[in-house]
C-alpha cells in the first residue's frame, strides 16, 4: 500500500543542490567541488518517476523523497565525481517498513552502468535517519547524469532518501561540506600507540568514574565557524570560543597544532571549542568557564578509544527555535545556592538566586563510524550509544564530551537570547586538536579504568 495519492506523481522537476555551495551563491567546478564531498539533495533531482517529497525531521530540516517503491527513479544532472581514483558514495535513508530493498546509482540511464549499491533495511521508522556507506573503486569522472533508481521485492512503499554525498577522500575544508575521511596510516599510527600504552595504577579510594576534563576560560568572539561555513569569515551567527586562541574561519587541523596557544588546562589540549554568545539586554554576557568533560556513559567503558587528529562534531540544533517552559529536556539552569527562583516573562529561561548563575550542559554523542572526521551535518559520522552500547553504522566508542558551560549571570524577567536565536538554539562545535599521547593516556588511565582523573589526568 503506496502512503500517498498517485496525484503526487506529477511533482515537478526541481534543481540539482550542493549544501550550503548553493546558499551562499558559490559554483562548485569540477575540482574546487573536491575541497569537500559534493552533497545532492535527493529532493532536488531534474527527473522522477513515482517520487514524492515532504518534510523532514532530519537533522537540518528541509525536505526528503518519500514514497519510494520498486520501480522508482530519480535523475540528477552534472554530478561532479571528480578525477580517476577511490571514492566514497553514501545515502542518508529511512525505513519504516517491513520488508529491504536497495537504492541502485547508474549512470547515463535507469539501466546504464551500475555506480553504487546501498542496502535498505528497516531503520525504525520513516523518519529515523541513518547513512549508509559504500566505496566505489572504479567510476566515471567529472561531471555526470546519475540516476537512483530503487529495486525492492516487497509491496509499496520500503525507504525515504534525504541526501546523496561523493567524496574523493581529499577534502579538509572548502566552500561545502562533506564528507572528510580519516587517513588511515595515521590512524592506525595513533590506534598502535594507544594500545601499546601501559595504564597507571589506580591509587586505593580513587572515585571509580571514567571521566576526565579540561578546564577552560572564554577566548574570544568572531562570526565564524571553521566546521559549518570553513573559509568564509563573517557567515555564520557570532560565537564565543574557548580552546585554542588561533580559532577562526581558515581553522583546519594543522593550523591548531601549530598554535600553541590555549585558554584550556591542560596545555596539550589545543583543541577549539564554540558556542553561540549569550546575550542579556542586548549585551554580550561571556561565559566565566567552561569545562570539557571527557568520559563514558556506557556501562563498559573499556572499548573506548581516544579521537583522531582533527576530529570534529556538532551538538545541539542551531535551527531549533521553540519553547522551553520548565521541564524540557536540555534547558539552561542555575547551579549554586537557592538554585532557580523563577521563569523569564516568555518562560524560557530560568531566573537563579542571586548567590546562583546561569549554567547549561550540552552532551556530544558517543558513538564514531570509524571513517570518517566529519559528514555534511557533522552528525551522521557519529551517534548516541543505545542500549549501551555502539554498533550497527557507528561501531568505534569513543569519549563521551560534555560542555558545562557557566555564565556570571543571574538572569532577570528579560530573558535573555542566544545568537542562535531562543534558548532551544543552544549548540555546540569541537575540533579535536590534543597531542596524541596526552589524550592516549587519559583515555587508558581514566576512562578504560573508570576512575576519575583531574585536567592533568591525574587520579
Amino acid at each position: 500500500m503506496r502512503r500517498r495519492s498517485t496525484s503526487l506523481h506529477t511533482l515537478m522537476a526541481g534543481v540539482l543542490a550542493v549544501v550550503l555551495a548553493a546558499a551562499l551563491g558559490i559554483t562548485l567546478t569540477a575540482r574546487s567541488a573536491w575541497a569537500a564531498a559534493v552533497v545532492v539533495q535527493a529532493e532536488s533531482y531534474a527527473a522522477q518517476s513515482g517520487v514524492g517529497v515532504e518534510a523532514t525531521a532530519d537533522t537540518g530540516g528541509g525536505q526528503n523523497a518519500a514514497y519510494l517503491a520498486d520501480g522508482d527513479w530519480m535523475r540528477f544532472d552534472n554530478v561532479d565525481l571528480g578525477p580517476a581514483g577511490p571514492l566514497t558514495a553514501s545515502a542518508r535513508v529511512a525505513s519504516g517498513a517491513n520488508g529491504t530493498g536497495t537504492v541502485e546509482l547508474r549512470t547515463g540511464s535507469p539501466t546504464g552502468p551500475l555506480l553504487a549499491t546501498f542496502p535498505i533495511s528497516p531503520t525504525g521508522g520513516w523518519q529515523s535517519w541513518t547513512t549508509r556507506t559504500v566505496d566505489v573503486a572504479a567510476h566515471p569522472t567529472g561531471p555526470q547524469t546519475l540516476f537512483a533508481v530503487l529495486r525492492s521485492a516487497t509491496p509499496g512503499d520500503f525507504v525515504n532518501i534525504n541526501w546523496f554525498s561523493f567524496d574523493g577522500g581529499t577534502g579538509s575544508g572548502g566552500a561545502a561540506p562533506g564528507w572528510v575521511g580519516v587517513d588511515q596510516a595515521a590512524w592506525n599510527a595513533q590506534l598502535a600507540q594507544f594500545r601499546a600504552m601501559t595504564p597507571a595504577a589506580v591509587p586505593a579510594g580513587t572515585v571509580r568514574v571514567p571521566e576526565f576534563n579540561a578546564t577552560c576560560t572564554y577566548s574570544h568572539s568572531e562570526p565564524d565557524d571553521p566546521i559549518v561555513v570553513p573559509g568564509l569569515p563573517g557567515a555564520s551567527h557570532m560565537h564565543s570560543f574557548f580552546g585554542n586562541r588561533s580559532t577562526d574561519a581558515f581553522t583546519t587541523p594543522q593550523s591548531l597544532l601549530a598554535h600553541k596557544d590555549t585558554s584550556c588546562t591542560p596545555a596539550e589540549d589545543l583543541s577549539a571549542y564554540w558556542v553561540p554568545t549569550l546575550y542579556q539586554d542586548g549585551r554580550a554576557v561571556e561565559s566565566d568557564g567552561m569545562i570539557v568533560y571527557y568520559g563514558s556513559r556506557l556501562p563498559g567503558p573499556s572499548a573506548t578509544v581516544p579521537f583522531p587528529q582533527g576530529f570534529r562534531m556538532i551538538a545541539g540544533n542551531a535551527k531549533s527555535q521553540v519553547p522551553t517552559p520548565a521541564g524540557s529536556a536540555n534547558q539552561f539552569f542555575c547551579a549554586g545556592e537557592g538554585g532557580e527562583i523563577g521563569r523569564s516573562a516568555d518562560g524560557n529561561w530560568p531566573i537563579c538566586a542571586p548567590t546562583a548563575k546561569l549554567v547549561h550542559q550540552l552532551v556530544f554523542p558517543d558513538c564514531w563510524d570509524g571513517k570518517h572526521l566529519d559528514s555534511p551535518d557533522h552528525k551522521s559520522h557519529v551517534a548516541f550509544a543505545q542500549n549501551g552500547r555502539c554498533g550497527g553504522d557507528h561501531p568505534v566508542t569513543i569519549p563521551s564530551v560534555s560542555f558545562v558551560i557557566s555564565y556570571p549571570t543571574s538572569g532577570s524577567p528579560a530573558g535573555f537570547s542566544l545568537s542562535s536565536g531562543m534558548a532551544s538554539s543552544i549548540h555546540g562545535d569541537f575540533f579535536n586538536a590534543w597531542d596524541n599521547a596526552a589524550l592516549g593516556q587519559r583515555v587508558k588511565d581514566c576512562i578504560v579504568q573508570s576512575a576519575k582523573c583531574n585536567s592533568a589526568g591525574a587520579f
